[in-house]
């Protein structure tokens, strides 16, 4: 059973700027790596005069300078959790922590979030420890151009899930794994540019289908003493690396440091991802469980200058009344 059934034709503004950002975590090393050698290629096109007139712009960005310069997670604060409109919007004081004075210079270069001078497309590349493949995390379920992308990508095996919030007019996070945080390997650091590349492909083009959405239901934390509060036990080795595949009611969730097997006691079965994530430990999450369906989505083409003309007219008519 499909979650909707949509015949018309979506009409939608061209994608004229599309971001690749690497390093909002300073220590998920692919997208730094990649985001550097792009920005290379970028150089070298210029200087050999190979740089034309191109149907989408793409802007580069290491997100997070000062923690990749430590290798580290954050300086002060996740920059990923900077971005809400309260963030952008508030004043700085002087003991502002790093991450949100450059989430404001994020969105001055790739926004302003929720304007029309925003960027159609932020891709942000992250690294997980967990055995997730080549996940792709949207802002929401019904965001077409994201879920086309996704759509293209899903033949390299890639999964889809919930996310977090992007500057841009439409926005996603590449999270490959596992790799451990700090060092960069070879086959992940190729998938990623594998990624990149075939989403930009995307970008030229349009079309339809269905895709796989997981979407988010709760997460899950260790075992804890309880009056300690420690961890008193670890994911099962049934589970370990197993994310997205599905979790049944008693199966082995964790097993504690005595050898004891504790069983998941959901009612229903659920996709575990995030299995054991490094970062996660300090949010108390040992994997994090969803649901997943299926979503129809709608064909799409670039709309005609007259119709978006047209659009524009009757936006500024709204606004008049």
């Amino acid at each position: 059973m499909y979650s909707m059934t949509l015949h018309k034709v979506v009409c939608l503004p061209r994608l004229s700027r599309v971001a690749v950002c690497g390093g909002t975590h300073g220590n998920e090393l692919s997208g730094v790596y990649l985001v550097r050698e792009l920005l290379k290629e970028e150089k070298k096109a210029m200087e050999e005069e190979e740089e034309e007139e191109k149907p989408v712009s793409v802007v580069l960005v290491l997100s997070n300078p000062w923690a990749i310069q430590q290798c580290r997670r954050y300086v002060k604060t996740d920059l990923n959790r900077c971005f809400t409109h309260a963030s952008l919007n508030g004043p700085l004081s002087d003991s502002a922590p790093y991450e949100l004075i450059r989430s404001k210079e994020l969105n001055t270069l790739l926004g302003p979030k929720g304007s029309p001078e925003a960027v159609d497309l932020v891709c942000d590349l992250h690294n997980t420890t967990a055995n997730m493949g080549l996940c792709l995390i949207a802002y929401s379920d019904c965001d077409w151009i994201c879920l086309h992308t996704f759509k293209h990508l899903q033949a390299s095996t890639s999964k889809e899930s919930y996310s977090l919030d992007s500057v841009g007019k439409h926005g996603f996070a590449m999270e490959i794994g596992p790799q451990p945080h700090g060092v960069v390997r070879s086959n992940i650091y190729t998938a990623m540019k594998f990624g990149v590349q075939h989403m930009l492909d995307w970008v030229r083009f349009f079309n339809s289908g269905f895709v796989d959405v997981f979407t988010m239901v709760k997460h899950i934390d260790y075992p804890r003493d309880s009056e300690t509060h420690n961890i008193i036990a670890a994911i099962h080795p049934q589970l370990q690396d197993r994310d997205f595949c599905l979790l049944h009611p008693e199966d082995p969730l964790f097993q504690t440091f005595s050898g004891e097997t504790l069983r998941y006691k959901g009612k229903e079965p659920l996709y575990p991802f995030f299995i054991n994530e490094c970062a996660y430990y300090e949010k108390g999450i040992a994997l994090s469980l969803a649901r997943k369906r299926r979503v129809m989505i709608p064909a799409i083409r670039v709309q005609t200058e007259q119709e978006q003309q047209a659009s524009e007219q009757g936006f500024g008519s709204e606004e008049e009344e």
